[in-house]
């Protein structure tokens, strides 16, 4: 069983996690560009084209499934992607869990980058999944650039930011771009104090992991647990900032024995 990620950085690290997690000998190849990230302030046409080059870098390893491990390119460029890579590749978009946040009835924020913030696409969601929770959108500026080069600081400045615009007695967080996943204890902490006492934090990993293997078809298929690291395409190894966070340590730990 082979599974391919594609982010445009480090964000596609939960997902993988998880995957290696659910399925320790699955073959993982992670493709991303982090040249060209943020994402988010590229125009939907070449966030689709870049989008395409790691999905085709992908594919050219034959993978059984691919993820788009990025909330960004799923809004942009999954219609695309599934066009020309299904059904012979099975193609998994990343939403943002505001349905089951939602569902536990207190008020939920999504943190998201600002380009997702205010879209037709995340508002779509909020419309059709949200119930009767009251929603408020939070954008968070920088704060997945931080991530994926590991700043300390700004990490915590792009979620004090973003906390202090966050409602107080918020029930649920919905973390609507993958990178938040990395740094998901540290945003807990930041709004804890202003918070509802019980608050939850939604990422999409577990369940787009869940779902890719959902997609794998046909019995008793195994992998090797082989990691391959693909930068724009070229083979690469797993960047210093991705071990800053225990997602990483996951995927750079010795394979287990297959």
């Amino acid at each position: 069983m082979k599974i391919a990620l594609m982010d445009s950085g480090i964000g596609l690290l939960a997902a993988a996690a998880a995957l290696r997690k659910l399925r320790p000998d699955a073959d993982l190849v992670l493709s991303s560009d982090p040249a060209s990230m943020p994402w988010g302030p590229h125009t939907p046409e070449e966030v689709t084209a870049l989008a395409l080059g790691c999905a085709r870098a992908a594919a050219d390893l034959r993978p059984d499934a691919l993820v788009i491990a990025c909330n960004t390119a799923s809004v942009h460029a999954l219609a695309t992607l599934r066009a020309e890579l299904e059904p012979a590749l099975p193609v998994i978009g990343t939403v943002p869990a505001i349905k089951p946040a939602a569902a536990l009835g207190g008020p939920v924020a999504i943190w998201a980058t600002p380009a997702t913030t205010g879209s037709a696409y995340q508002r779509g969601l909020i419309r059709d999944f949200s119930g009767t929770a009251a929603v408020t959108e939070v954008a968070c500026p920088g704060l997945a650039d931080a991530v994926e080069h590991g700043d300390d600081a700004a990490i915590d400045e792009a979620i004090a930011d973003a906390a202090a615009r966050t409602p107080a007695g918020t029930a649920a967080i919905v973390l609507g771009c993958t990178h938040y996943e990395l740094v998901a204890d540290r945003i807990r902490t930041a709004v804890a104090p202003l918070a509802a006492p019980h608050l939850t934090l939604h990422g999409s990993a577990d369940a787009v992991a869940a779902q890719a293997l959902r997609r794998v078809t046909g019995p008793g298929r195994t992998g090797n647990a082989t990691l391959t690291v693909l930068h724009a395409g070229a083979p690469a190894t797993l960047p210093p900032a991705a071990l800053l966070y225990p997602q990483g340590h996951v995927l750079a730990a010795p394979a287990p024995a297959v």
